[in-house]
């Protein structure tokens, strides 16, 4: 009860911030990353936040941990077997039900799901395509979701789900349009690929000339595509979108080899992706990870290798609030808002 109360005291800040925000104002709110003790030196970019006390995470060495307690303990629930597997992104459902997904080439692409807590685990996906590479899973209720893999036959490849994550299928190309030369998505934080509402997908890309995100508004069957003032190069381009309702989004990114360069690095749309413009200052460097509050909607949190950021006015304007790294950020329906990264390093949001 004492990290929901000061979650509540959060937002009452900031929502007061926000009737006129200024930096002066914006500086009384003080957040902090609470560093929880996992036992592991695993770097986890994926992360699903249940509530304040269930959170999953998931990442390199085919680890996967699940905390009950909001993270007194973490229980170490992988699947037997996966020790060559990084488990890029991670979706759960409850204490019992979740969904991981492993990157790489051909095989090394697959989907795992439990039921039981990570005490089992079903195979319902392995990669049969010799060029496909899945990055990113994402469902829009228990039962519908779509995994996006970089292109296969130049254009994105996703499979969808009807049954919680059971059974995939191919979805048809014929609604994806063309990748550009190199496009491709990044697998740093598990959020290349966003949804919002019941029906409304975003992917994020980068790898090419231009820095693009993709919307769909039937569940990944038909797309549209956009250029953003993010830059974009084999290293740098969107590596986050986070959306708020199917019109309010940030994407976010930058170059992870300059990880203290935010230039062209972030930006917002009021359209559901179809145009983009870049906000009043940034953050100060490559960020790979975003998430709004659930509560107040103008509150959002950025994460990356060198810091994370807040603001408090939907993205316009930031400020850095801690310098550890986190590769990414999520929150749950009750305000809990939790980061993970490297070195075993899981954190839930405090507020001093």
């Amino acid at each position: 009860m004492k990290t929901l109360r000061a979650a509540v005291l959060a937002g009452v800040a900031a929502t007061t911030v926000l009737v006129a925000p200024t930096a002066t104002a914006a500086s009384s709110v003080d957040l902090r990353w609470e560093l929880k003790e996992t036992g592991t030196t695993a770097q986890f970019r994926g992360l699903s936040v249940v509530s304040n006390d269930v959170v999953w995470t998931s990442g390199q060495g085919g680890t996967v941990l699940r905390t009950t307690d909001g993270g007194q303990t973490f229980e170490s629930v992988g699947p037997e077997g996966a020790e060559d597997l990084d488990f890029r992104d991670i979706e759960a459902f409850d204490a019992r039900t979740a969904v991981i997904l492993s990157i790489g080439e051909g095989g090394d692409s697959r989907i795992y799901r439990t039921t039981d807590g990570g005490k089992t685990w079903d195979n319902v996906f392995t990669n049969a395509e010799p060029t496909a590479f899945y990055n990113c899973v994402s469902f829009f209720d228990r039962k519908n979701g779509l995994a996006v893999s970089d292109p296969v036959d130049g254009k994105f490849r996703l499979i969808e789900t009807h049954d919680g994550g059971k059974t995939w299928s191919i979805v048809p190309s014929d609604g994806m349009p063309p990748a550009l030369p190199n496009e491709y998505g990044f697998s740093a934080s598990g959020q290349c690929l966003a949804v919002a509402g019941k029906r409304d997908a975003w992917i994020a890309s980068g790898g090419g000339d231009e820095a693009r995100v993709f919307h769909s508004a039937d569940r990944g069957h038909t797309w549209t595509v956009s250029t953003t003032p993010l830059a974009s190069s084999e290293s740098a381009g969107v590596f986050a979108v986070a959306f708020r309702n199917p019109r309010i989004g940030i994407a976010i990114g930058g170059d992870y080899v300059e990880p203290t360069n935010g230039a062209d690095a972030l930006a917002l749309t009021r359209n559901g992706g179809k145009s983009w413009r870049e906000p009043h200052n940034a953050p100060r460097g490559y960020r790979s990870a975003v998430a709004y509050h659930p509560w107040f909607g103008n509150v959002a949190l950025a994460v990356g290798p060198t810091g994370s950021d807040v603001s408090l006015n939907g993205g316009v304007t930031w400020r850095q609030f801690d310098d550890g790294s986190f590769d990414t950020v999520d929150c749950a329906s009750d305000g809990a808002c939790w980061a993970s990264g490297q070195d075993g390093r899981v954190a839930r949001l405090a507020l001093d």
